[in-house]
């Protein structure tokens, strides 16, 4: 095999839905699988819709998955310019190349005959494509349309009863008939490249070897089919991957959550996590993982193990795995990516060490990055609810929950500060379990609700940890306090 070059070429006219990042990465995945080359490329015809912020966003989103690409905007390459806006001249070259072969011919129907010739063939049960009205027009029916001010489109000459065979990569073999299409445009009247036509010879000068993309493009492949034949050039293999729905069936819209990447980033779904997720849309790794790093999907991916049937995109799933990401990454790397999500006005973070502590704990209790200044709220005094509502004094109701508490406080004044780590703090209260045989849910309770006035919440000697000797103390009295306040004013 010749070396593989695929490309990505997404249209700026708004933001990187999740269906344009899976067909991305399914190109990305490829590429890397095979050792070859991955393009970007700007499709940016549409004068009216493109932004340059628009491009800038997909390439934000692009880089943020970790998809670098080895020729394209910002990178260059030996095949540019990489924004179709930059190559009209080449556009324009290879049409004039067309017509003077005769391929491809002048058309000067105006919309409003194509309209007629459409709604008659409709009334008539016939084939509603173009009829090829102007294919044979004499160079003086051309003089005397341009006499007459009227535009004209360019169009492709196809050969009648021609059948066109895609050995589709994903989907087998796929057959059609040249009879289902029409002349179709490769120059609309405006001088612009149609899709079809700036897309083939965009692919054919830039050695595109195989074409990635969705399915819902599979109509325009036997157009580029005959475009390459017309060109005298090799075709590249086709893979048309299934397009995405949402839960109820029905394609990936706005109504089934965000679509962009950015704001699934915005969110706090980690980078990895939302490439792992997206490339089990339609995707399999032949087995029942589905936590794979990256460098293990590249190194399995094989377009053949690609679904025929729509993926389906599931909000929870794609929460439940990052959780998994979160609780299971380098400590470093969460800190990194945590760190953009907390509040500084609420919390201040003492430094790097204390704010892995707190995450050791917070982390267990976290689905998204920015669930970290929920959990935070535990650690810092300021931020902490310290109700006392009557969950919380029903169980101060026992006069156990007071010896718990008061004997542990004396235990942790005792207790050195080096040896402020687990097994001391878990053996102190060990020894008020035994000699007041108070166990299960009235011994852990108690200290539970006096360091973070709820009865859920982080691990107790975690927290102890966390909040350290002196910290720990004080709230444990300052609570206390309230209790017993609060009982002699209802007294």
């Amino acid at each position: 095999m010749s070396q593989v070059r695929v490309r990505f070429a997404p249209s700026p006219t708004g933001f990187l839905h999740i269906g344009g990042a899976r067909t991305a990465l399914f190109n990305w995945l490829f590429a890397r699988n095979k050792k070859g080359i991955f393009v970007l490329r700007i499709e940016d015809t549409d004068q009216e819709r493109s932004t340059k912020e628009s491009e800038d966003v997909i390439l934000r989103a692009m880089k943020w998955l970790g998809m670098d690409w080895d020729e394209g905007p910002e990178t260059g390459g030996d095949y540019g310019p990489y924004r179709q806006s930059e190559r009209l001249n080449i556009y324009k070259e290879y049409a004039q190349r067309l017509l003077g072969e005769g391929k491809a011919y002048r058309c000067f129907c105006t919309q409003e005959e194509l309209d007629l010739q459409r709604q008659e063939a409709k009334e008539k049960g016939e084939f509603q494509g173009y009829t090829g009205k102007c294919r044979d027009l004499t160079e003086d029916q051309i003089k005397e349309y341009e006499a007459q001010g009227r535009k004209s489109v360019l169009r492709l000459r196809i050969n009648e009863d021609e059948e066109i065979v895609i050995n589709d990569l994903c989907r087998g073999m796929i057959n059609f008939s040249s009879n289902e299409f029409g002349d179709f445009v490769l120059v609309k009247s405006d001088g612009f490249p149609s899709y079809n036509f700036a897309v083939v010879v965009d692919d054919m000068l830039m050695k595109i070897s195989h074409v990635i993309i969705g399915d819902d493009h599979i109509t325009n492949t036997p157009r580029q089919v005959m475009l390459y034949k017309a060109f005298n050039t090799k075709v590249p293999e086709f893979a048309h991957i299934p397009m995405i729905l949402g839960n109820d069936g029905s394609r990936l819209s706005k109504r089934h959550g965000a679509t962009s990447v950015e704001e699934y980033r915005d969110q706090g779904y980690m980078k990895d996590a939302t490439v792992n997720y997206l490339s089990l849309l339609g995707w399999s790794p032949k087995n029942d993982q589905e936590i794979i790093e990256v460098d293990e999907t590249i190194k399995r991916f094989s377009l053949e193990d690609v679904s025929r049937s729509p993926a389906v995109f599931d909000n929870t799933k794609l929460k439940w795995m990052n959780g998994q990401y979160i609780r299971n990454c380098e400590m470093d790397t969460l800190i990194t990516e945590v760190s953009p999500f907390i509040d500084k006005e609420k919390y201040e973070i003492e430094n790097k060490e204390w704010l892995a502590k707190a995450l050791k704990i917070a982390r267990e209790h976290m689905t998204l990055l920015t669930d970290i200044n929920e959990q935070l709220t535990y650690f810092f005094d300021k931020t902490l609810d310290k109700t006392l509502n009557e969950e919380i004094l029903k169980i101060f109701e026992k006069e156990s929950a007071f010896i718990v508490v008061d004997e542990y406080i004396k235990r942790l004044e005792d207790l050195e500060a080096d040896k402020f780590y687990y097994e001391p703090l878990r053996d102190n209260l060990k020894v008020i379990m035994n000699e007041h045989n108070i166990k299960g849910k009235d011994l852990f309770m108690p200290l539970r609700v006096a360091l973070t006035y709820s009865t859920s919440g982080p691990g107790v000697y975690p927290m102890l940890q966390v909040l350290g000797k002196e910290h720990s103390i004080d709230r444990m009295k300052e609570f206390v306090q309230k209790v017993r306040k609060s009982n002699s004013l209802e007294a």
